[in-house]
C-alpha cells in the first residue's frame, strides 16, 4: 500500500514468465559427470541470445524428451558441454534447445524474445527477434 498525498493506493501488478531468448537444435558436444554443474556455452552464442553467465537456462532435450534446467557458462567455438548431473540427461550427439526466461508486467502489450538458429556444427546461422504484440481485447 503506498500513500500520496495521504490517500492510501493499491497497486497490483501481475507478472507473467515469457521467452526470453532461445538456442535452437543445437547439438551436445560433450557430457562430463564429475564436474560441479553447469552447461558450457559457445560464448558467441551466448552473446547473441543475450544469456548471461551463470544465468538459469532451461534445456530440452529433442531425443529423449528430458526437460531440465541449470546455469550457462561461457563455453568455446562450437561447445554445448552438459556438466555434472546435467551430464546424466543426454548423450554426445543429442539435439537440445536452450531458453531462458524472464518476468513481464502481464499489462505489457508488447515483448521480443530472441532466438538463435544454428548449423550441424553449433555455427549461428539466424538471429531474429520475434516481435508480439497481444490484443487484449481477444485475450
Amino acid at each position: 500500500m503506498k500513500r500520496f498525498n495521504n490517500i492510501q493506493i493499491r497497486i497490483n501488478i501481475m507478472l507473467i514468465n515469457v521467452l526470453k531468448s532461445k538456442i535452437h537444435r543445437v547439438k551436445v558436444t560433450n557430457t562430463n559427470l564429475e564436474y560441479e554443474g553447469s552447461c558450457a556455452i559457445d560464448h558467441t552464442l551466448l552473446v547473441e541470445a543475450n544469456i548471461r553467465p551463470y544465468e538459469q537456462i532451461h534445456i530440452y532435450n529433442v531425443n529423449n524428451g528430458e526437460r531440465f534446467s541449470t546455469y550457462a557458462i561461457p563455453g568455446d567455438e562450437g561447445e554445448i558441454d552438459l556438466r555434472g548431473s546435467a551430464a546424466r540427461k543426454a548423450m554426445v550427439g543429442d539435439i537440445v534447445i536452450i531458453c531462458t526466461y524472464g518476468m513481464i508486467s502481464e499489462d505489457q502489450d508488447w515483448h521480443q524474445p530472441i532466438e538463435i538458429y544454428v548449423d550441424e556444427n553449433n555455427k549461428m546461422i539466424q538471429t531474429t527477434k520475434s516481435s508480439i504484440w497481444y490484443d487484449t481485447e481477444i485475450l
